[in-house]
């Protein structure tokens, strides 16, 4: 471990510390009163919302649970082949522990602090590089929006057969807009990111070097051709449970006027997974909810109580029960405090580079 990333500590991570910030209160406060101001604007039509989900099929709504809850072993299984990727054993069972609890981290704290959550909780378990491990959560989520825009426009494509809304048209116009720059950005870290770091006047600037050379190992060290293929198939089956929720979500309210068909299903929920990258609130509270209902409504034709339904149910299972579970899972776990060492490498594979 570096001496720059020694540095980080456990008070500049601690949960309750950045709930008491204002920034995080805002960015939860914010987005709750947007949410009751529209409630109260539409109280009239929303006022069926409650009976709407008290009358979901339990049966449904459990399978919803069920797939959602699977995705989690196979992005933990995802993410230790992009550790092993650069030189780093982490067992699988370890990798989606502790990517649960950076999940717990970003539904209740803005900013994706929970991105930089996992790779400090991998650090205090192991002998792993922080910046060399949030390198490789980089090109994780590089990959999943690659995944969610190909598999969205897609889907859009093939839900609108006969001629995309103009409201389509501008999120696939986002969409490969996303893709691209995603590319370019990836294309300058790789050529022109440490030379333009060097030209730069900065303070303390050999401690930026290192840190950067080692977060740029973990992004193109993580991922190489031969690993590729099977990295695009597990972030496809990610990505599938996250439509497939939304899909038993829908089965589950059983509305006669609604019919989304399982490419609207994919359409819908990949385009909340999108909104959720926005970083303005945790979990993309607000964000997601009308980006979700205004497409049900206005895309789909879907009346507003029962797109209002819809979401909710389905952030039920992807938020609420994520905040409910991870926070046992942060009180029974060992490796927040440190105490949840990764095991060492089997013989015959490799030793975490230092």
């Amino acid at each position: 471990m570096s001496e720059a990333e020694a540095q980080v500590t456990a008070e500049q991570l601690s949960l309750g510390r950045r709930l008491r910030q204002p920034r995080t209160i805002i960015s939860i406060a914010v987005p709750l009163v947007i949410i009751l101001i529209f409630v109260a604007l539409n109280w009239q039509q929303l006022q069926r919302v409650p009976a709407l989900i008290a009358a979901a099929n339990p049966l449904l709504v459990l399978a919803a649970f069920a797939v959602f809850y699977l995705g989690f072993p196979v992005r933990g299984y995802r993410w230790a082949l992009l550790l092993r990727g650069t030189g780093f054993y982490c067992p699988t069972k370890d990798a989606t522990e502790i990517l649960f609890l950076s999940w717990l981290v970003n539904c209740i704290v803005p900013a994706k602090l929970g991105d930089v959550y996992r790779a400090y909780l991998l650090k205090i378990n192991s002998d792993a590089s922080m910046s060399r491990t949030f390198g490789t959560i980089v090109i994780e989520r590089v990959l999943d929006l690659f995944v969610i825009v190909i598999l969205g426009l897609a889907a859009g494509f093939w839900s609108f057969r006969g001629g995309l809304p103009p409201e389509i048209q501008v999120v696939a116009g986002l969409g490969i807009a996303v893709v691209v720059a995603l590319a370019l950005g990836l294309l300058f870290l790789r050529n022109l990111g440490r030379p333009v770091l060097i030209a730069l006047p900065l303070p303390r600037k050999a401690r930026i070097i290192e840190i950067y050379d080692r977060f740029e190992e973990g992004v193109f060290g993580a991922i190489g051709w031969r690993a590729l293929p099977r990295l695009l198939v597990l972030t496809v089956l990610i990505w599938g449970t996250e439509a497939m929720r939304l899909y038993l979500v829908v089965a589950a309210l059983d509305f006669p006027d609604v019919s989304l068909g399982l490419s609207g299903a994919v359409f819908v929920a990949l385009i909340g997974s999108l909104l959720t990258a926005v970083p303005l609130s945790p979990a993309g509270l607000g964000i997601v909810e009308a980006g979700m209902v205004g497409i049900l409504t206005l895309v789909y034709g879907v009346p507003l109580a029962e797109a209002t339904a819809i979401a909710l149910l389905d952030r039920t299972i992807s938020v609420f029960s994520i905040i409910v579970f991870g926070s046992i899972a942060w009180v029974l776990s060992p490796k927040p405090r440190g105490e949840g060492r990764i095991p060492a490498a089997p013989p015959g594979t490799f030793a975490a580079p230092a």
